[in-house]
């Protein structure tokens, strides 16, 4: 099927929606100019000081560096907070709002992203699954409690070393704090902030089970199939329709609608037809 002719049909399909779901991974953000972070050097390409230390992503996303070496595993999470805090979403955002306000589509976002773009441009919070945490929230490493607060940190990194210059401390106990993100082989993270929000979009399914549902998924790939997953799972419900956004991997049967390119290339070719 022609580019021009997907747009068309998934323009049809959220003219004639009565609920939307987003779901988003991390290519989501590549039109903001986040890294996606595909294979080890696409890793090293955002972070060639890792690629020297021979360090992979999976190895740079450890909670085990909180504990051993708390200026290393800042020197990452601090550097992604800053990021995160610099980068302004792309349009494609703007696009999914005005969609949502033209045809009053109740709508909710997950996405396996910890960055907060969807919030910085816009999007209530109070309809958002962050399956994997936020980097914009702090737990303690021990953790002393079960408390998750804002991250107001200033955290200054050196990008040669990438070493943290300032350790965020624990608002209780003053232990070495982290952020609330589930990481690799982690055991300390605290889930309750992403699990309140699963219920909460466990009672948007619920709310909408009558209504022709929408799926648009943008820059989710198969290596963590998550929200992939979610998607397929939700385009089994009767009378919905799955839009998949995916330059590299975008198969998805049919009667669902796959376009192989970038989030924002997809998003604008469907409000052109809409």
């Amino acid at each position: 099927m022609e580019f021009e002719e997907t747009c068309g049909k998934a323009a049809e399909a959220i003219r004639n929606a009565g609920a939307l779901v987003i779901t988003a991974g991390a290519g989501m953000g590549v039109d903001s100019g986040l890294p996606d972070f595909r294979g080890e050097k696409g890793f090293w390409q955002a972070y060639p000081m890792y690629e020297r230390l021979g360090i992979g992503f999976v190895g740079a996303a450890n909670p085990e560096h909180f504990e051993r070496d708390p200026g290393f595993g800042w020197g990452f999470y601090g550097h992604r907070t800053n990021l995160y805090r610099e980068t302004i979403p792309h349009a494609g955002f703007s696009l999914l709002l005005s969609w949502i306000e033209r045809f009053r589509l109740d709508h909710f976002v997950v996405t396996s992203n910890v960055d907060g773009q969807f919030q910085k441009a816009g999007f209530s919070g109070e309809r958002m699954l962050e399956v994997h945490g936020s980097i914009h929230h702090l737990q303690c490493t021990t953790p002393c409690s079960m408390q998750i607060w804002d991250n107001n940190e200033v955290i200054p990194v050196d990008a040669s070393s990438m070493r943290a210059r300032a350790i965020p401390r624990c608002i209780r106990c003053k232990a070495v704090a982290r952020p609330n993100i589930l990481m690799f082989g982690d055991y300390g993270w605290i889930s309750a902030r992403t699990d309140r929000q699963e219920g909460c979009f466990d009672k948007f399914l619920d709310s909408v089970r009558q209504a022709p549902l929408v799926v648009i998924e943008a820059g989710a790939g198969t290596t963590i199939p998550t929200i992939r997953s979610l998607s397929e799972r939700l385009g089994r419900q009767p009378l919905a329709t799955v839009i998949r956004i995916n330059p590299r991997e975008p198969h998805i049967t049919s009667p669902h609608l796959s376009l192989a390119c970038g989030a924002l290339e997809g998003l604008s070719g469907i409000d052109r037809c809409l």
